[in-house]
């Protein structure tokens, strides 16, 4: 910027070194504010009452649903690792083609519930209820079973699971 007989670049040599300083601060410090933002969280549905509520095709990656009512519910085809379905009431659930793995069943009620095709592989299921479970192609591959529920899913397994490519059977180690 040139005023008659006056050159801002000449009178303020340092002026541009300041602001630039400034700016670099600024976008330093932007940055460690933004490493203290909330993360995303997992959704969380402890001990509420969702009967026949549709979560089927969702991302619920971690989400808990303690001791949760869901009974009826739809989760076919859903994300579930690392969910928490302890002490559940899962009664009639559609968890068909699910990924349950590593989700922490104990204690959970899933009577009646359809888990064809679904992968439990690494679930944390010990005094879980099975009783009249569809379990068609499921996979139960790592997963710490008591030996009376072992026994039941036993009467009822059978099938491949399409994703993993391992036999119900297999997974349970039947007999």
């Amino acid at each position: 910027m040139q005023m008659k007989g006056f050159n801002l670049s000449t009178a303020f040599p340092q002026l541009r070194r300041i602001v630039g300083a400034c700016f670099m601060a600024m976008l330093l410090v932007g940055i460690s504010l933004s490493s203290w933002l909330p993360t995303a969280q997992a959704d969380v549905y402890n001990k509420e009452i969702l009967l026949n509520a549709d979560f089927s095709n969702r991302d619920l990656t971690d989400a808990s649903f303690t001791k949760a009512d869901l009974r009826g519910s739809d989760f076919s085809n859903s994300d579930l690792r690392g969910v928490s379905f302890f002490a559940a009431n899962l009664e009639d659930v559609n968890l068909e083609g699910a990924n349950l793995s590593v989700a922490t069943l104990d204690s959970a009620r899933f009577a009646r519930a359809n888990l064809t095709n679904a992968n439990l592989e690494g679930a944390f299921a010990f005094n879980t209820e099975f009783r009249r479970a569809i379990i068609d192609g499921a996979d139960f591959t790592d997963v710490d079973l008591r030996d009376d529920t072992l026994e039941i899913l036993c009467a009822a397994a059978q099938g491949t699971n399409p994703v993993t490519g391992r036999n119900t059977r297999d997974t349970l180690y039947c007999e």
